[in-house]
């Protein structure tokens, strides 16, 4: 049986000075995980994942020097002096679209009338948009007639340059960047269909616990609904993972084992509950007994108890079985790792100033996160409030709040006005 790396904290529970900070905490869990290998998928597909290697551009954006308006395609030199008191007019010899093929070249004196994206004559150096000039009826039926400029152009107005955009071998896309709206459309600009991306990770999720039933279930005496399930579930999803709900494990060795076996094809496993020190809290036991313990307890609130580990060789995270302390634990410690699998250097949670709205007492030198609505000043300051209740297991205040206040661990109380940072709840 391994033995853990990081000795089992059994008692005194409250011993904080043994306990493991958050920041530590989160780096022994991310030294875990690694990016996943690479897939190709369609750009549709693709939003939100993050470059698997770099996007050269073969083409140059846009191939082909282009009017940026609809206009009149002109040579600079022969509309010199044009104004609006003075107007030079000049015969219209053709017309061309966009998309067309085979474009005439522009004679000397003459103007060729042109749609925006379309390809610029040879001979043509500058277009005037239409609201500069006034076209003529033609003198003939059938001929184009002429068109008077009311000024003047500089070389190269209203003209789009080959490669303007993107110059071919430009990187328009770079490993370990997040696939947004904009670069997904730089990269169909330069010709490409499919996009590297790191695999989702698959997630599986496993409750806990004789009294958990799943939500449809009928309450008998003493039990309890799965809300863990689906609040984890649907973070995950939320943050780029595939999931896999493994079911509920019984408070046996025996059924937690068998439920953990089931699941080892998963990229990460996430239990809630059977992580204390109860008498029948068998996550610790299970992990000693097929892998390693490398956390168990971490300086927050809520969500002290926290147990990290793998199974075999796949990485476990115990989270709490209050909802609260789940859900937060799930947040300060899933998020990130499941983050780095999918290939992102960026930290996924970012922190905003706020001012707190109300006293908080913060006794036991634990990182607090509050559950906090945020709520806007005259002069623009975000004012964090307390919401509702913040007892671990009241998932009420969770889903009223805009944020998670960020007490730190040597700050015993806070008085309102202070500035602190927020993470706000974006799933």
């Amino acid at each position: 049986m391994p033995e853990p790396t990081t000795p089992l904290i059994e008692r005194p529970w409250e011993d904080v000075a043994r306990m493991l900070d958050v920041d530590a905490a989160l780096e022994m869990v991310l030294s875990a995980f690694s990016p996943l290998p690479p897939e190709k998928v369609p750009l549709l597909e693709a939003g939100g994942r993050v470059l698997a290697a770099d996007v050269v551009a073969h083409d140059n954006v846009p191939p082909f020097r282009n009017s940026a308006m609809d206009g009149f395609a002109v040579c600079v030199q022969d509309i010199v002096g044009a104004t609006w008191r003075a107007p030079v007019e000049l015969p219209v010899a053709a017309d061309v679209a966009a998309g067309q093929r085979r474009v005439p070249a522009l004679e000397p004196r003459t103007a060729i009338r042109i749609m925006t994206g379309a390809p610029l004559p040879d001979g043509a150096d500058a277009v005037v948009r239409f609201e500069e000039t006034n076209a003529l009826a033609p003198a003939v039926d059938g001929a184009r007639g002429s068109v008077l400029i009311f000024r003047a152009a500089a070389p190269l107005d209203n003209v789009r340059e080959a490669g303007e955009d993107i110059a071919r071998g430009t990187v328009v896309a770079r490993q370990g960047e997040a696939l947004t709206a904009a670069r997904l459309g730089l990269i169909a600009s330069v010709g490409q269909d499919l996009v590297p991306v790191h695999r989702r990770p698959i997630v599986g999720i496993l409750s806990t616990g004789n009294e958990v039933v799943p939500p449809g279930a009928a309450l008998a005496p003493g039990m309890i609904r799965d809300s863990n399930a689906i609040v984890l579930a649907t973070m995950a999803k939320t943050w780029g993972a595939e999931v896999r709900l493994l079911g509920i494990a019984r408070d046996t060795v025996d059924d937690l084992t068998g439920k953990l076996d089931a699941a080892r094809d998963v990229d990460l496993i996430v239990t809630s509950g059977g992580v204390s020190l109860g008498d029948f809290d068998f996550v610790k036991d299970v992990l000693r007994a097929d892998g390693e313990v490398t956390i168990w307890q971490v300086r927050m609130k809520p969500g002290k108890p926290l147990a990290f580990g793998r199974i075999g060789g796949t990485p476990l995270l115990g989270v709490p079985g209050n909802p609260v302390a789940a859900a937060v634990s799930f947040l300060l410690f899933g998020r990130p790792a499941i983050a780095r699998m999918l290939g992102n250097q960026s930290p996924p949670s970012r922190t905003i100033e706020v001012e707190c709205g109300d006293d908080l007492d913060n006794r036991g030198q634990r990182r607090h996160y509050v559950r906090v609505r945020l709520e806007p000043a005259d002069d623009g300051r975000l004012v964090a409030r307390v919401a509702a209740e913040q007892g671990a297991g009241v998932l009420s205040s969770l889903a009223a709040a805009d944020a998670l206040l960020i007490v730190p661990e040597e700050l015993e109380r806070v008085a309102a006005g202070m500035r602190l940072r927020a993470v706000p709840l974006e799933w």
